[in-house]
């Protein structure tokens, strides 16, 4: 298996770098032998000698450092997978996590949401940001549009708005489990020491005791399903099975989508939606 990894290794550079446009990264046109970018001009790209990039072509020199095949994916303009593919080829592993923030899901993720008329889901970051809801999750959780950016973080709504304090029934039991499950997202994403979390928890400490005294536990559980309730001043008291998803090719976004908990919460959950029109 070890011997054969070199050999994977080159025949994948090899492809990426064939599939790439020269004048798109203004190297001289003319008539070339073969297409795509010569193996110096990736080197210079990666800041890398040309030898040491030829070695690994054909390859010879060992395993790469991780500094090098971020070097080389940042010249082949890899994507996020093809990226992580790298490292799985060079050095037998996926790449260290390291955060990126999100200002918006695309148009295809966002049709996703809207095809669960029934289900309220929303596109959570790392950070607890909603960036994506349907109608069904403004009509029963919180109508995201009405607020600013800023107030559509999770745990700023959590522990900074009354309003949605009262929605919640066991507030106390959800807080912890919100704040547990947000210190496991950030660790996963890389961002546990980021100046956005740092600033987040000096934030959230400073406006909230409560969180503050979760924060110090270290508490760190898994966000995957449970069941929430919530009072709607129209519906009454819903019970709501959720289910959270990684979203694919995005490892910094996350999916909730809510489901009634039984006939009668989704009859009411229905008539809700229904009122709101649509």
């Amino acid at each position: 298996m070890a011997s054969e990894a070199p050999n994977q290794l080159g025949t994948y550079l090899r492809d990426r770098r064939t599939r790439l446009d020269p004048a798109a990264f203004g190297f001289g046109g003319g008539r070339r032998r073969t297409p795509g970018l010569r193996r110096e001009e990736v080197a210079s790209r990666a800041n890398i000698s040309s030898t040491w990039y030829t070695w690994l072509e054909q390859g010879r020199g060992g395993a790469p450092s991780a500094d090098v095949l971020d070097r080389i994916a940042k010249g082949l303009m890899l994507t996020e997978p093809e990226r992580e593919h790298l490292y799985m080829l060079g050095l037998g592993r996926l790449p260290e996590a390291r955060y990126q923030p999100v200002d918006g899901i695309t148009p295809r993720l966002q049709r996703v949401l809207d095809a669960l008329v029934l289900s309220p889901a929303i596109i959570k970051t790392a950070m607890w940001d909603v960036v994506g809801w349907n109608r069904a999750a403004a009509v029963l959780l919180t109508d995201y549009a009405k607020l600013p950016r800023e107030g559509r973080n999770i745990l700023r709504l959590m522990f900074g708005s009354d309003h949605v304090r009262s929605r919640n029934e066991d507030w106390e039991s959800i807080a912890r489990f919100v704040v547990g499950a947000f210190r496991a997202d950030v660790a996963r994403a890389g961002a546990s020491t980021s100046a956005e979390v740092m600033k987040l928890v000096a934030e959230l400490s400073g406006i909230s005791p409560e969180f503050d005294a979760l924060w110090q536990d270290n508490d760190v559980v898994a966000h995957s399903e449970g069941v929430k309730r919530i009072h709607h001043p129209d519906a009454g008291l819903l019970a709501m099975e959720f289910s959270s998803f990684a979203v694919e090719g995005r490892p910094e976004l996350g999916m909730i989508i809510y489901n009634p908990a039984s006939p009668d919460d989704a009859e009411r959950l229905r008539v809700l939606l229904d009122g709101h029109g649509g």
